[in-house]
C-alpha cells in the first residue's frame, strides 16, 4: 500500500487488517449484473466530469469567480484509500472502490465503469459510514475479509466553487494532490440517465470558456501510481 502525504497534511490512517487471508481467484462472478448499467440503477446518480492539470490554479480560480462562481465552505483534506477487487481487475473494467475521509468524516464510494466519451461519465454510489464506524476501520476490515486489498491512499486538499451554467449546477474543484500536482475538475451530477447529455454539454462549454483544452482522462489513483514508478 502506498500512502502519500503533503507536508501540511494530517496523517491518513493505515488500512491493513491483521491476519487477513490472501485473496484467491473467484471461480465466477458473485454479483448478478455486476457489469451491467442496470446493476445499481435507482440507487445511484451519474457523475459527469472533466479533469485538467493546472499550472496556475490561482488565476483559474479567479476566472471562475469572475464568471459567477461562489466558494463553498473551506478547503477540505481528502484521504482516499482504494481497494482492488478479488475477482476482476478494476483497471480493466474502469471501476473503483474507495473509503474516503473528508476532514475525518468517512464515506464509502463505488464508481461504475466509465462510459465512452471525452467527458468522464459513470454511475456512483456513496454513503456515510456514520457513528457505528467513525474511522472507517470496520468497513476496511470487512472489505479485506472479503478478499479486497488496499492499493494506495491518495491525499489531497480540495477547494470547491459552484456556479450555474446552461441549466446545470456545476462544481469546479481545485485539488492539490500529494505526489501528483495541481488539478481542477468541472463536475455535474445527473440524477437520471436522460440528464447526462445536457450535463456533458454544459461542462464542455464551460471548459472552453475557461480556456481548458487538454482533459486528463486518468484518475488520481492512476496518476499517483504512475508517479511512484518513476
Amino acid at each position: 500500500m502506498v500512502v502519500v502525504r503533503s507536508a501540511n497534511a494530517t496523517p491518513c490512517p493505515q488500512r491493513f487488517a491483521r491476519n487477513a487471508m490472501p485473496a484467491t481467484p473467484c471461480p465466477q462472478r458473485f454479483v448478478r449484473g455486476a457489469n451491467s448499467d442496470h446493476a445499481l440503477r435507482g440507487f445511484t446518480m451519474y457523475e459527469v466530469e472533466l479533469k485538467f492539470a493546472v499550472a496556475e490554479p490561482g488565476k483559474l480560480r479567479q476566472r471562475v469567480l469572475d464568471l459567477g462562481g461562489t466558494a463553498v465552505g473551506v478547503v477540505e483534506q481528502h484521504c482516499d484509500t482504494y481497494y482492488a477487487h478479488p475477482c476482476r481487475d478494476f483497471k480493466q473494467t474502469t471501476e473503483a472502490l474507495r473509503i474516503r475521509s473528508v476532514d475525518g468524516h468517512y464515506h464509502i464510494t463505488y464508481k461504475g465503469p466509465k462510459r465512452a466519451g471525452v467527458v468522464k461519465t459513470r454511475q456512483e454510489l456513496e454513503w456515510s459510514l456514520g457513528a457505528d464506524d467513525p474511522d472507517g476501520e470496520n468497513m476496511s476490515t470487512l472489505l479485506v475479509s472479503l478478499g479486497f486489498q488496499p492499493v494506495a491512499t491518495v491525499t489531497k486538499h480540495r477547494e470547491t466553487l459552484e456556479l450555474h451554467r446552461q441549466g446545470q449546477d456545476l462544481k469546479v474543484t481545485f485539488d492539490e494532490v500529494a505526489g501528483v500536482g495541481s488539478y481542477s475538475e468541472i463536475e455535474a451530477i445527473a440524477e437520471q440517465e436522460s440528464q447526462i447529455a445536457a450535463a456533458r454539454e454544459a461542462i464542455l462549454q464551460f471548459a472552453e470558456e475557461l480556456g481548458l483544452t487538454a482533459p486528463e482522462p486518468r484518475s488520481y489513483l492512476n496518476l499517483l501510481l504512475n508517479c511512484q514508478k518513476k
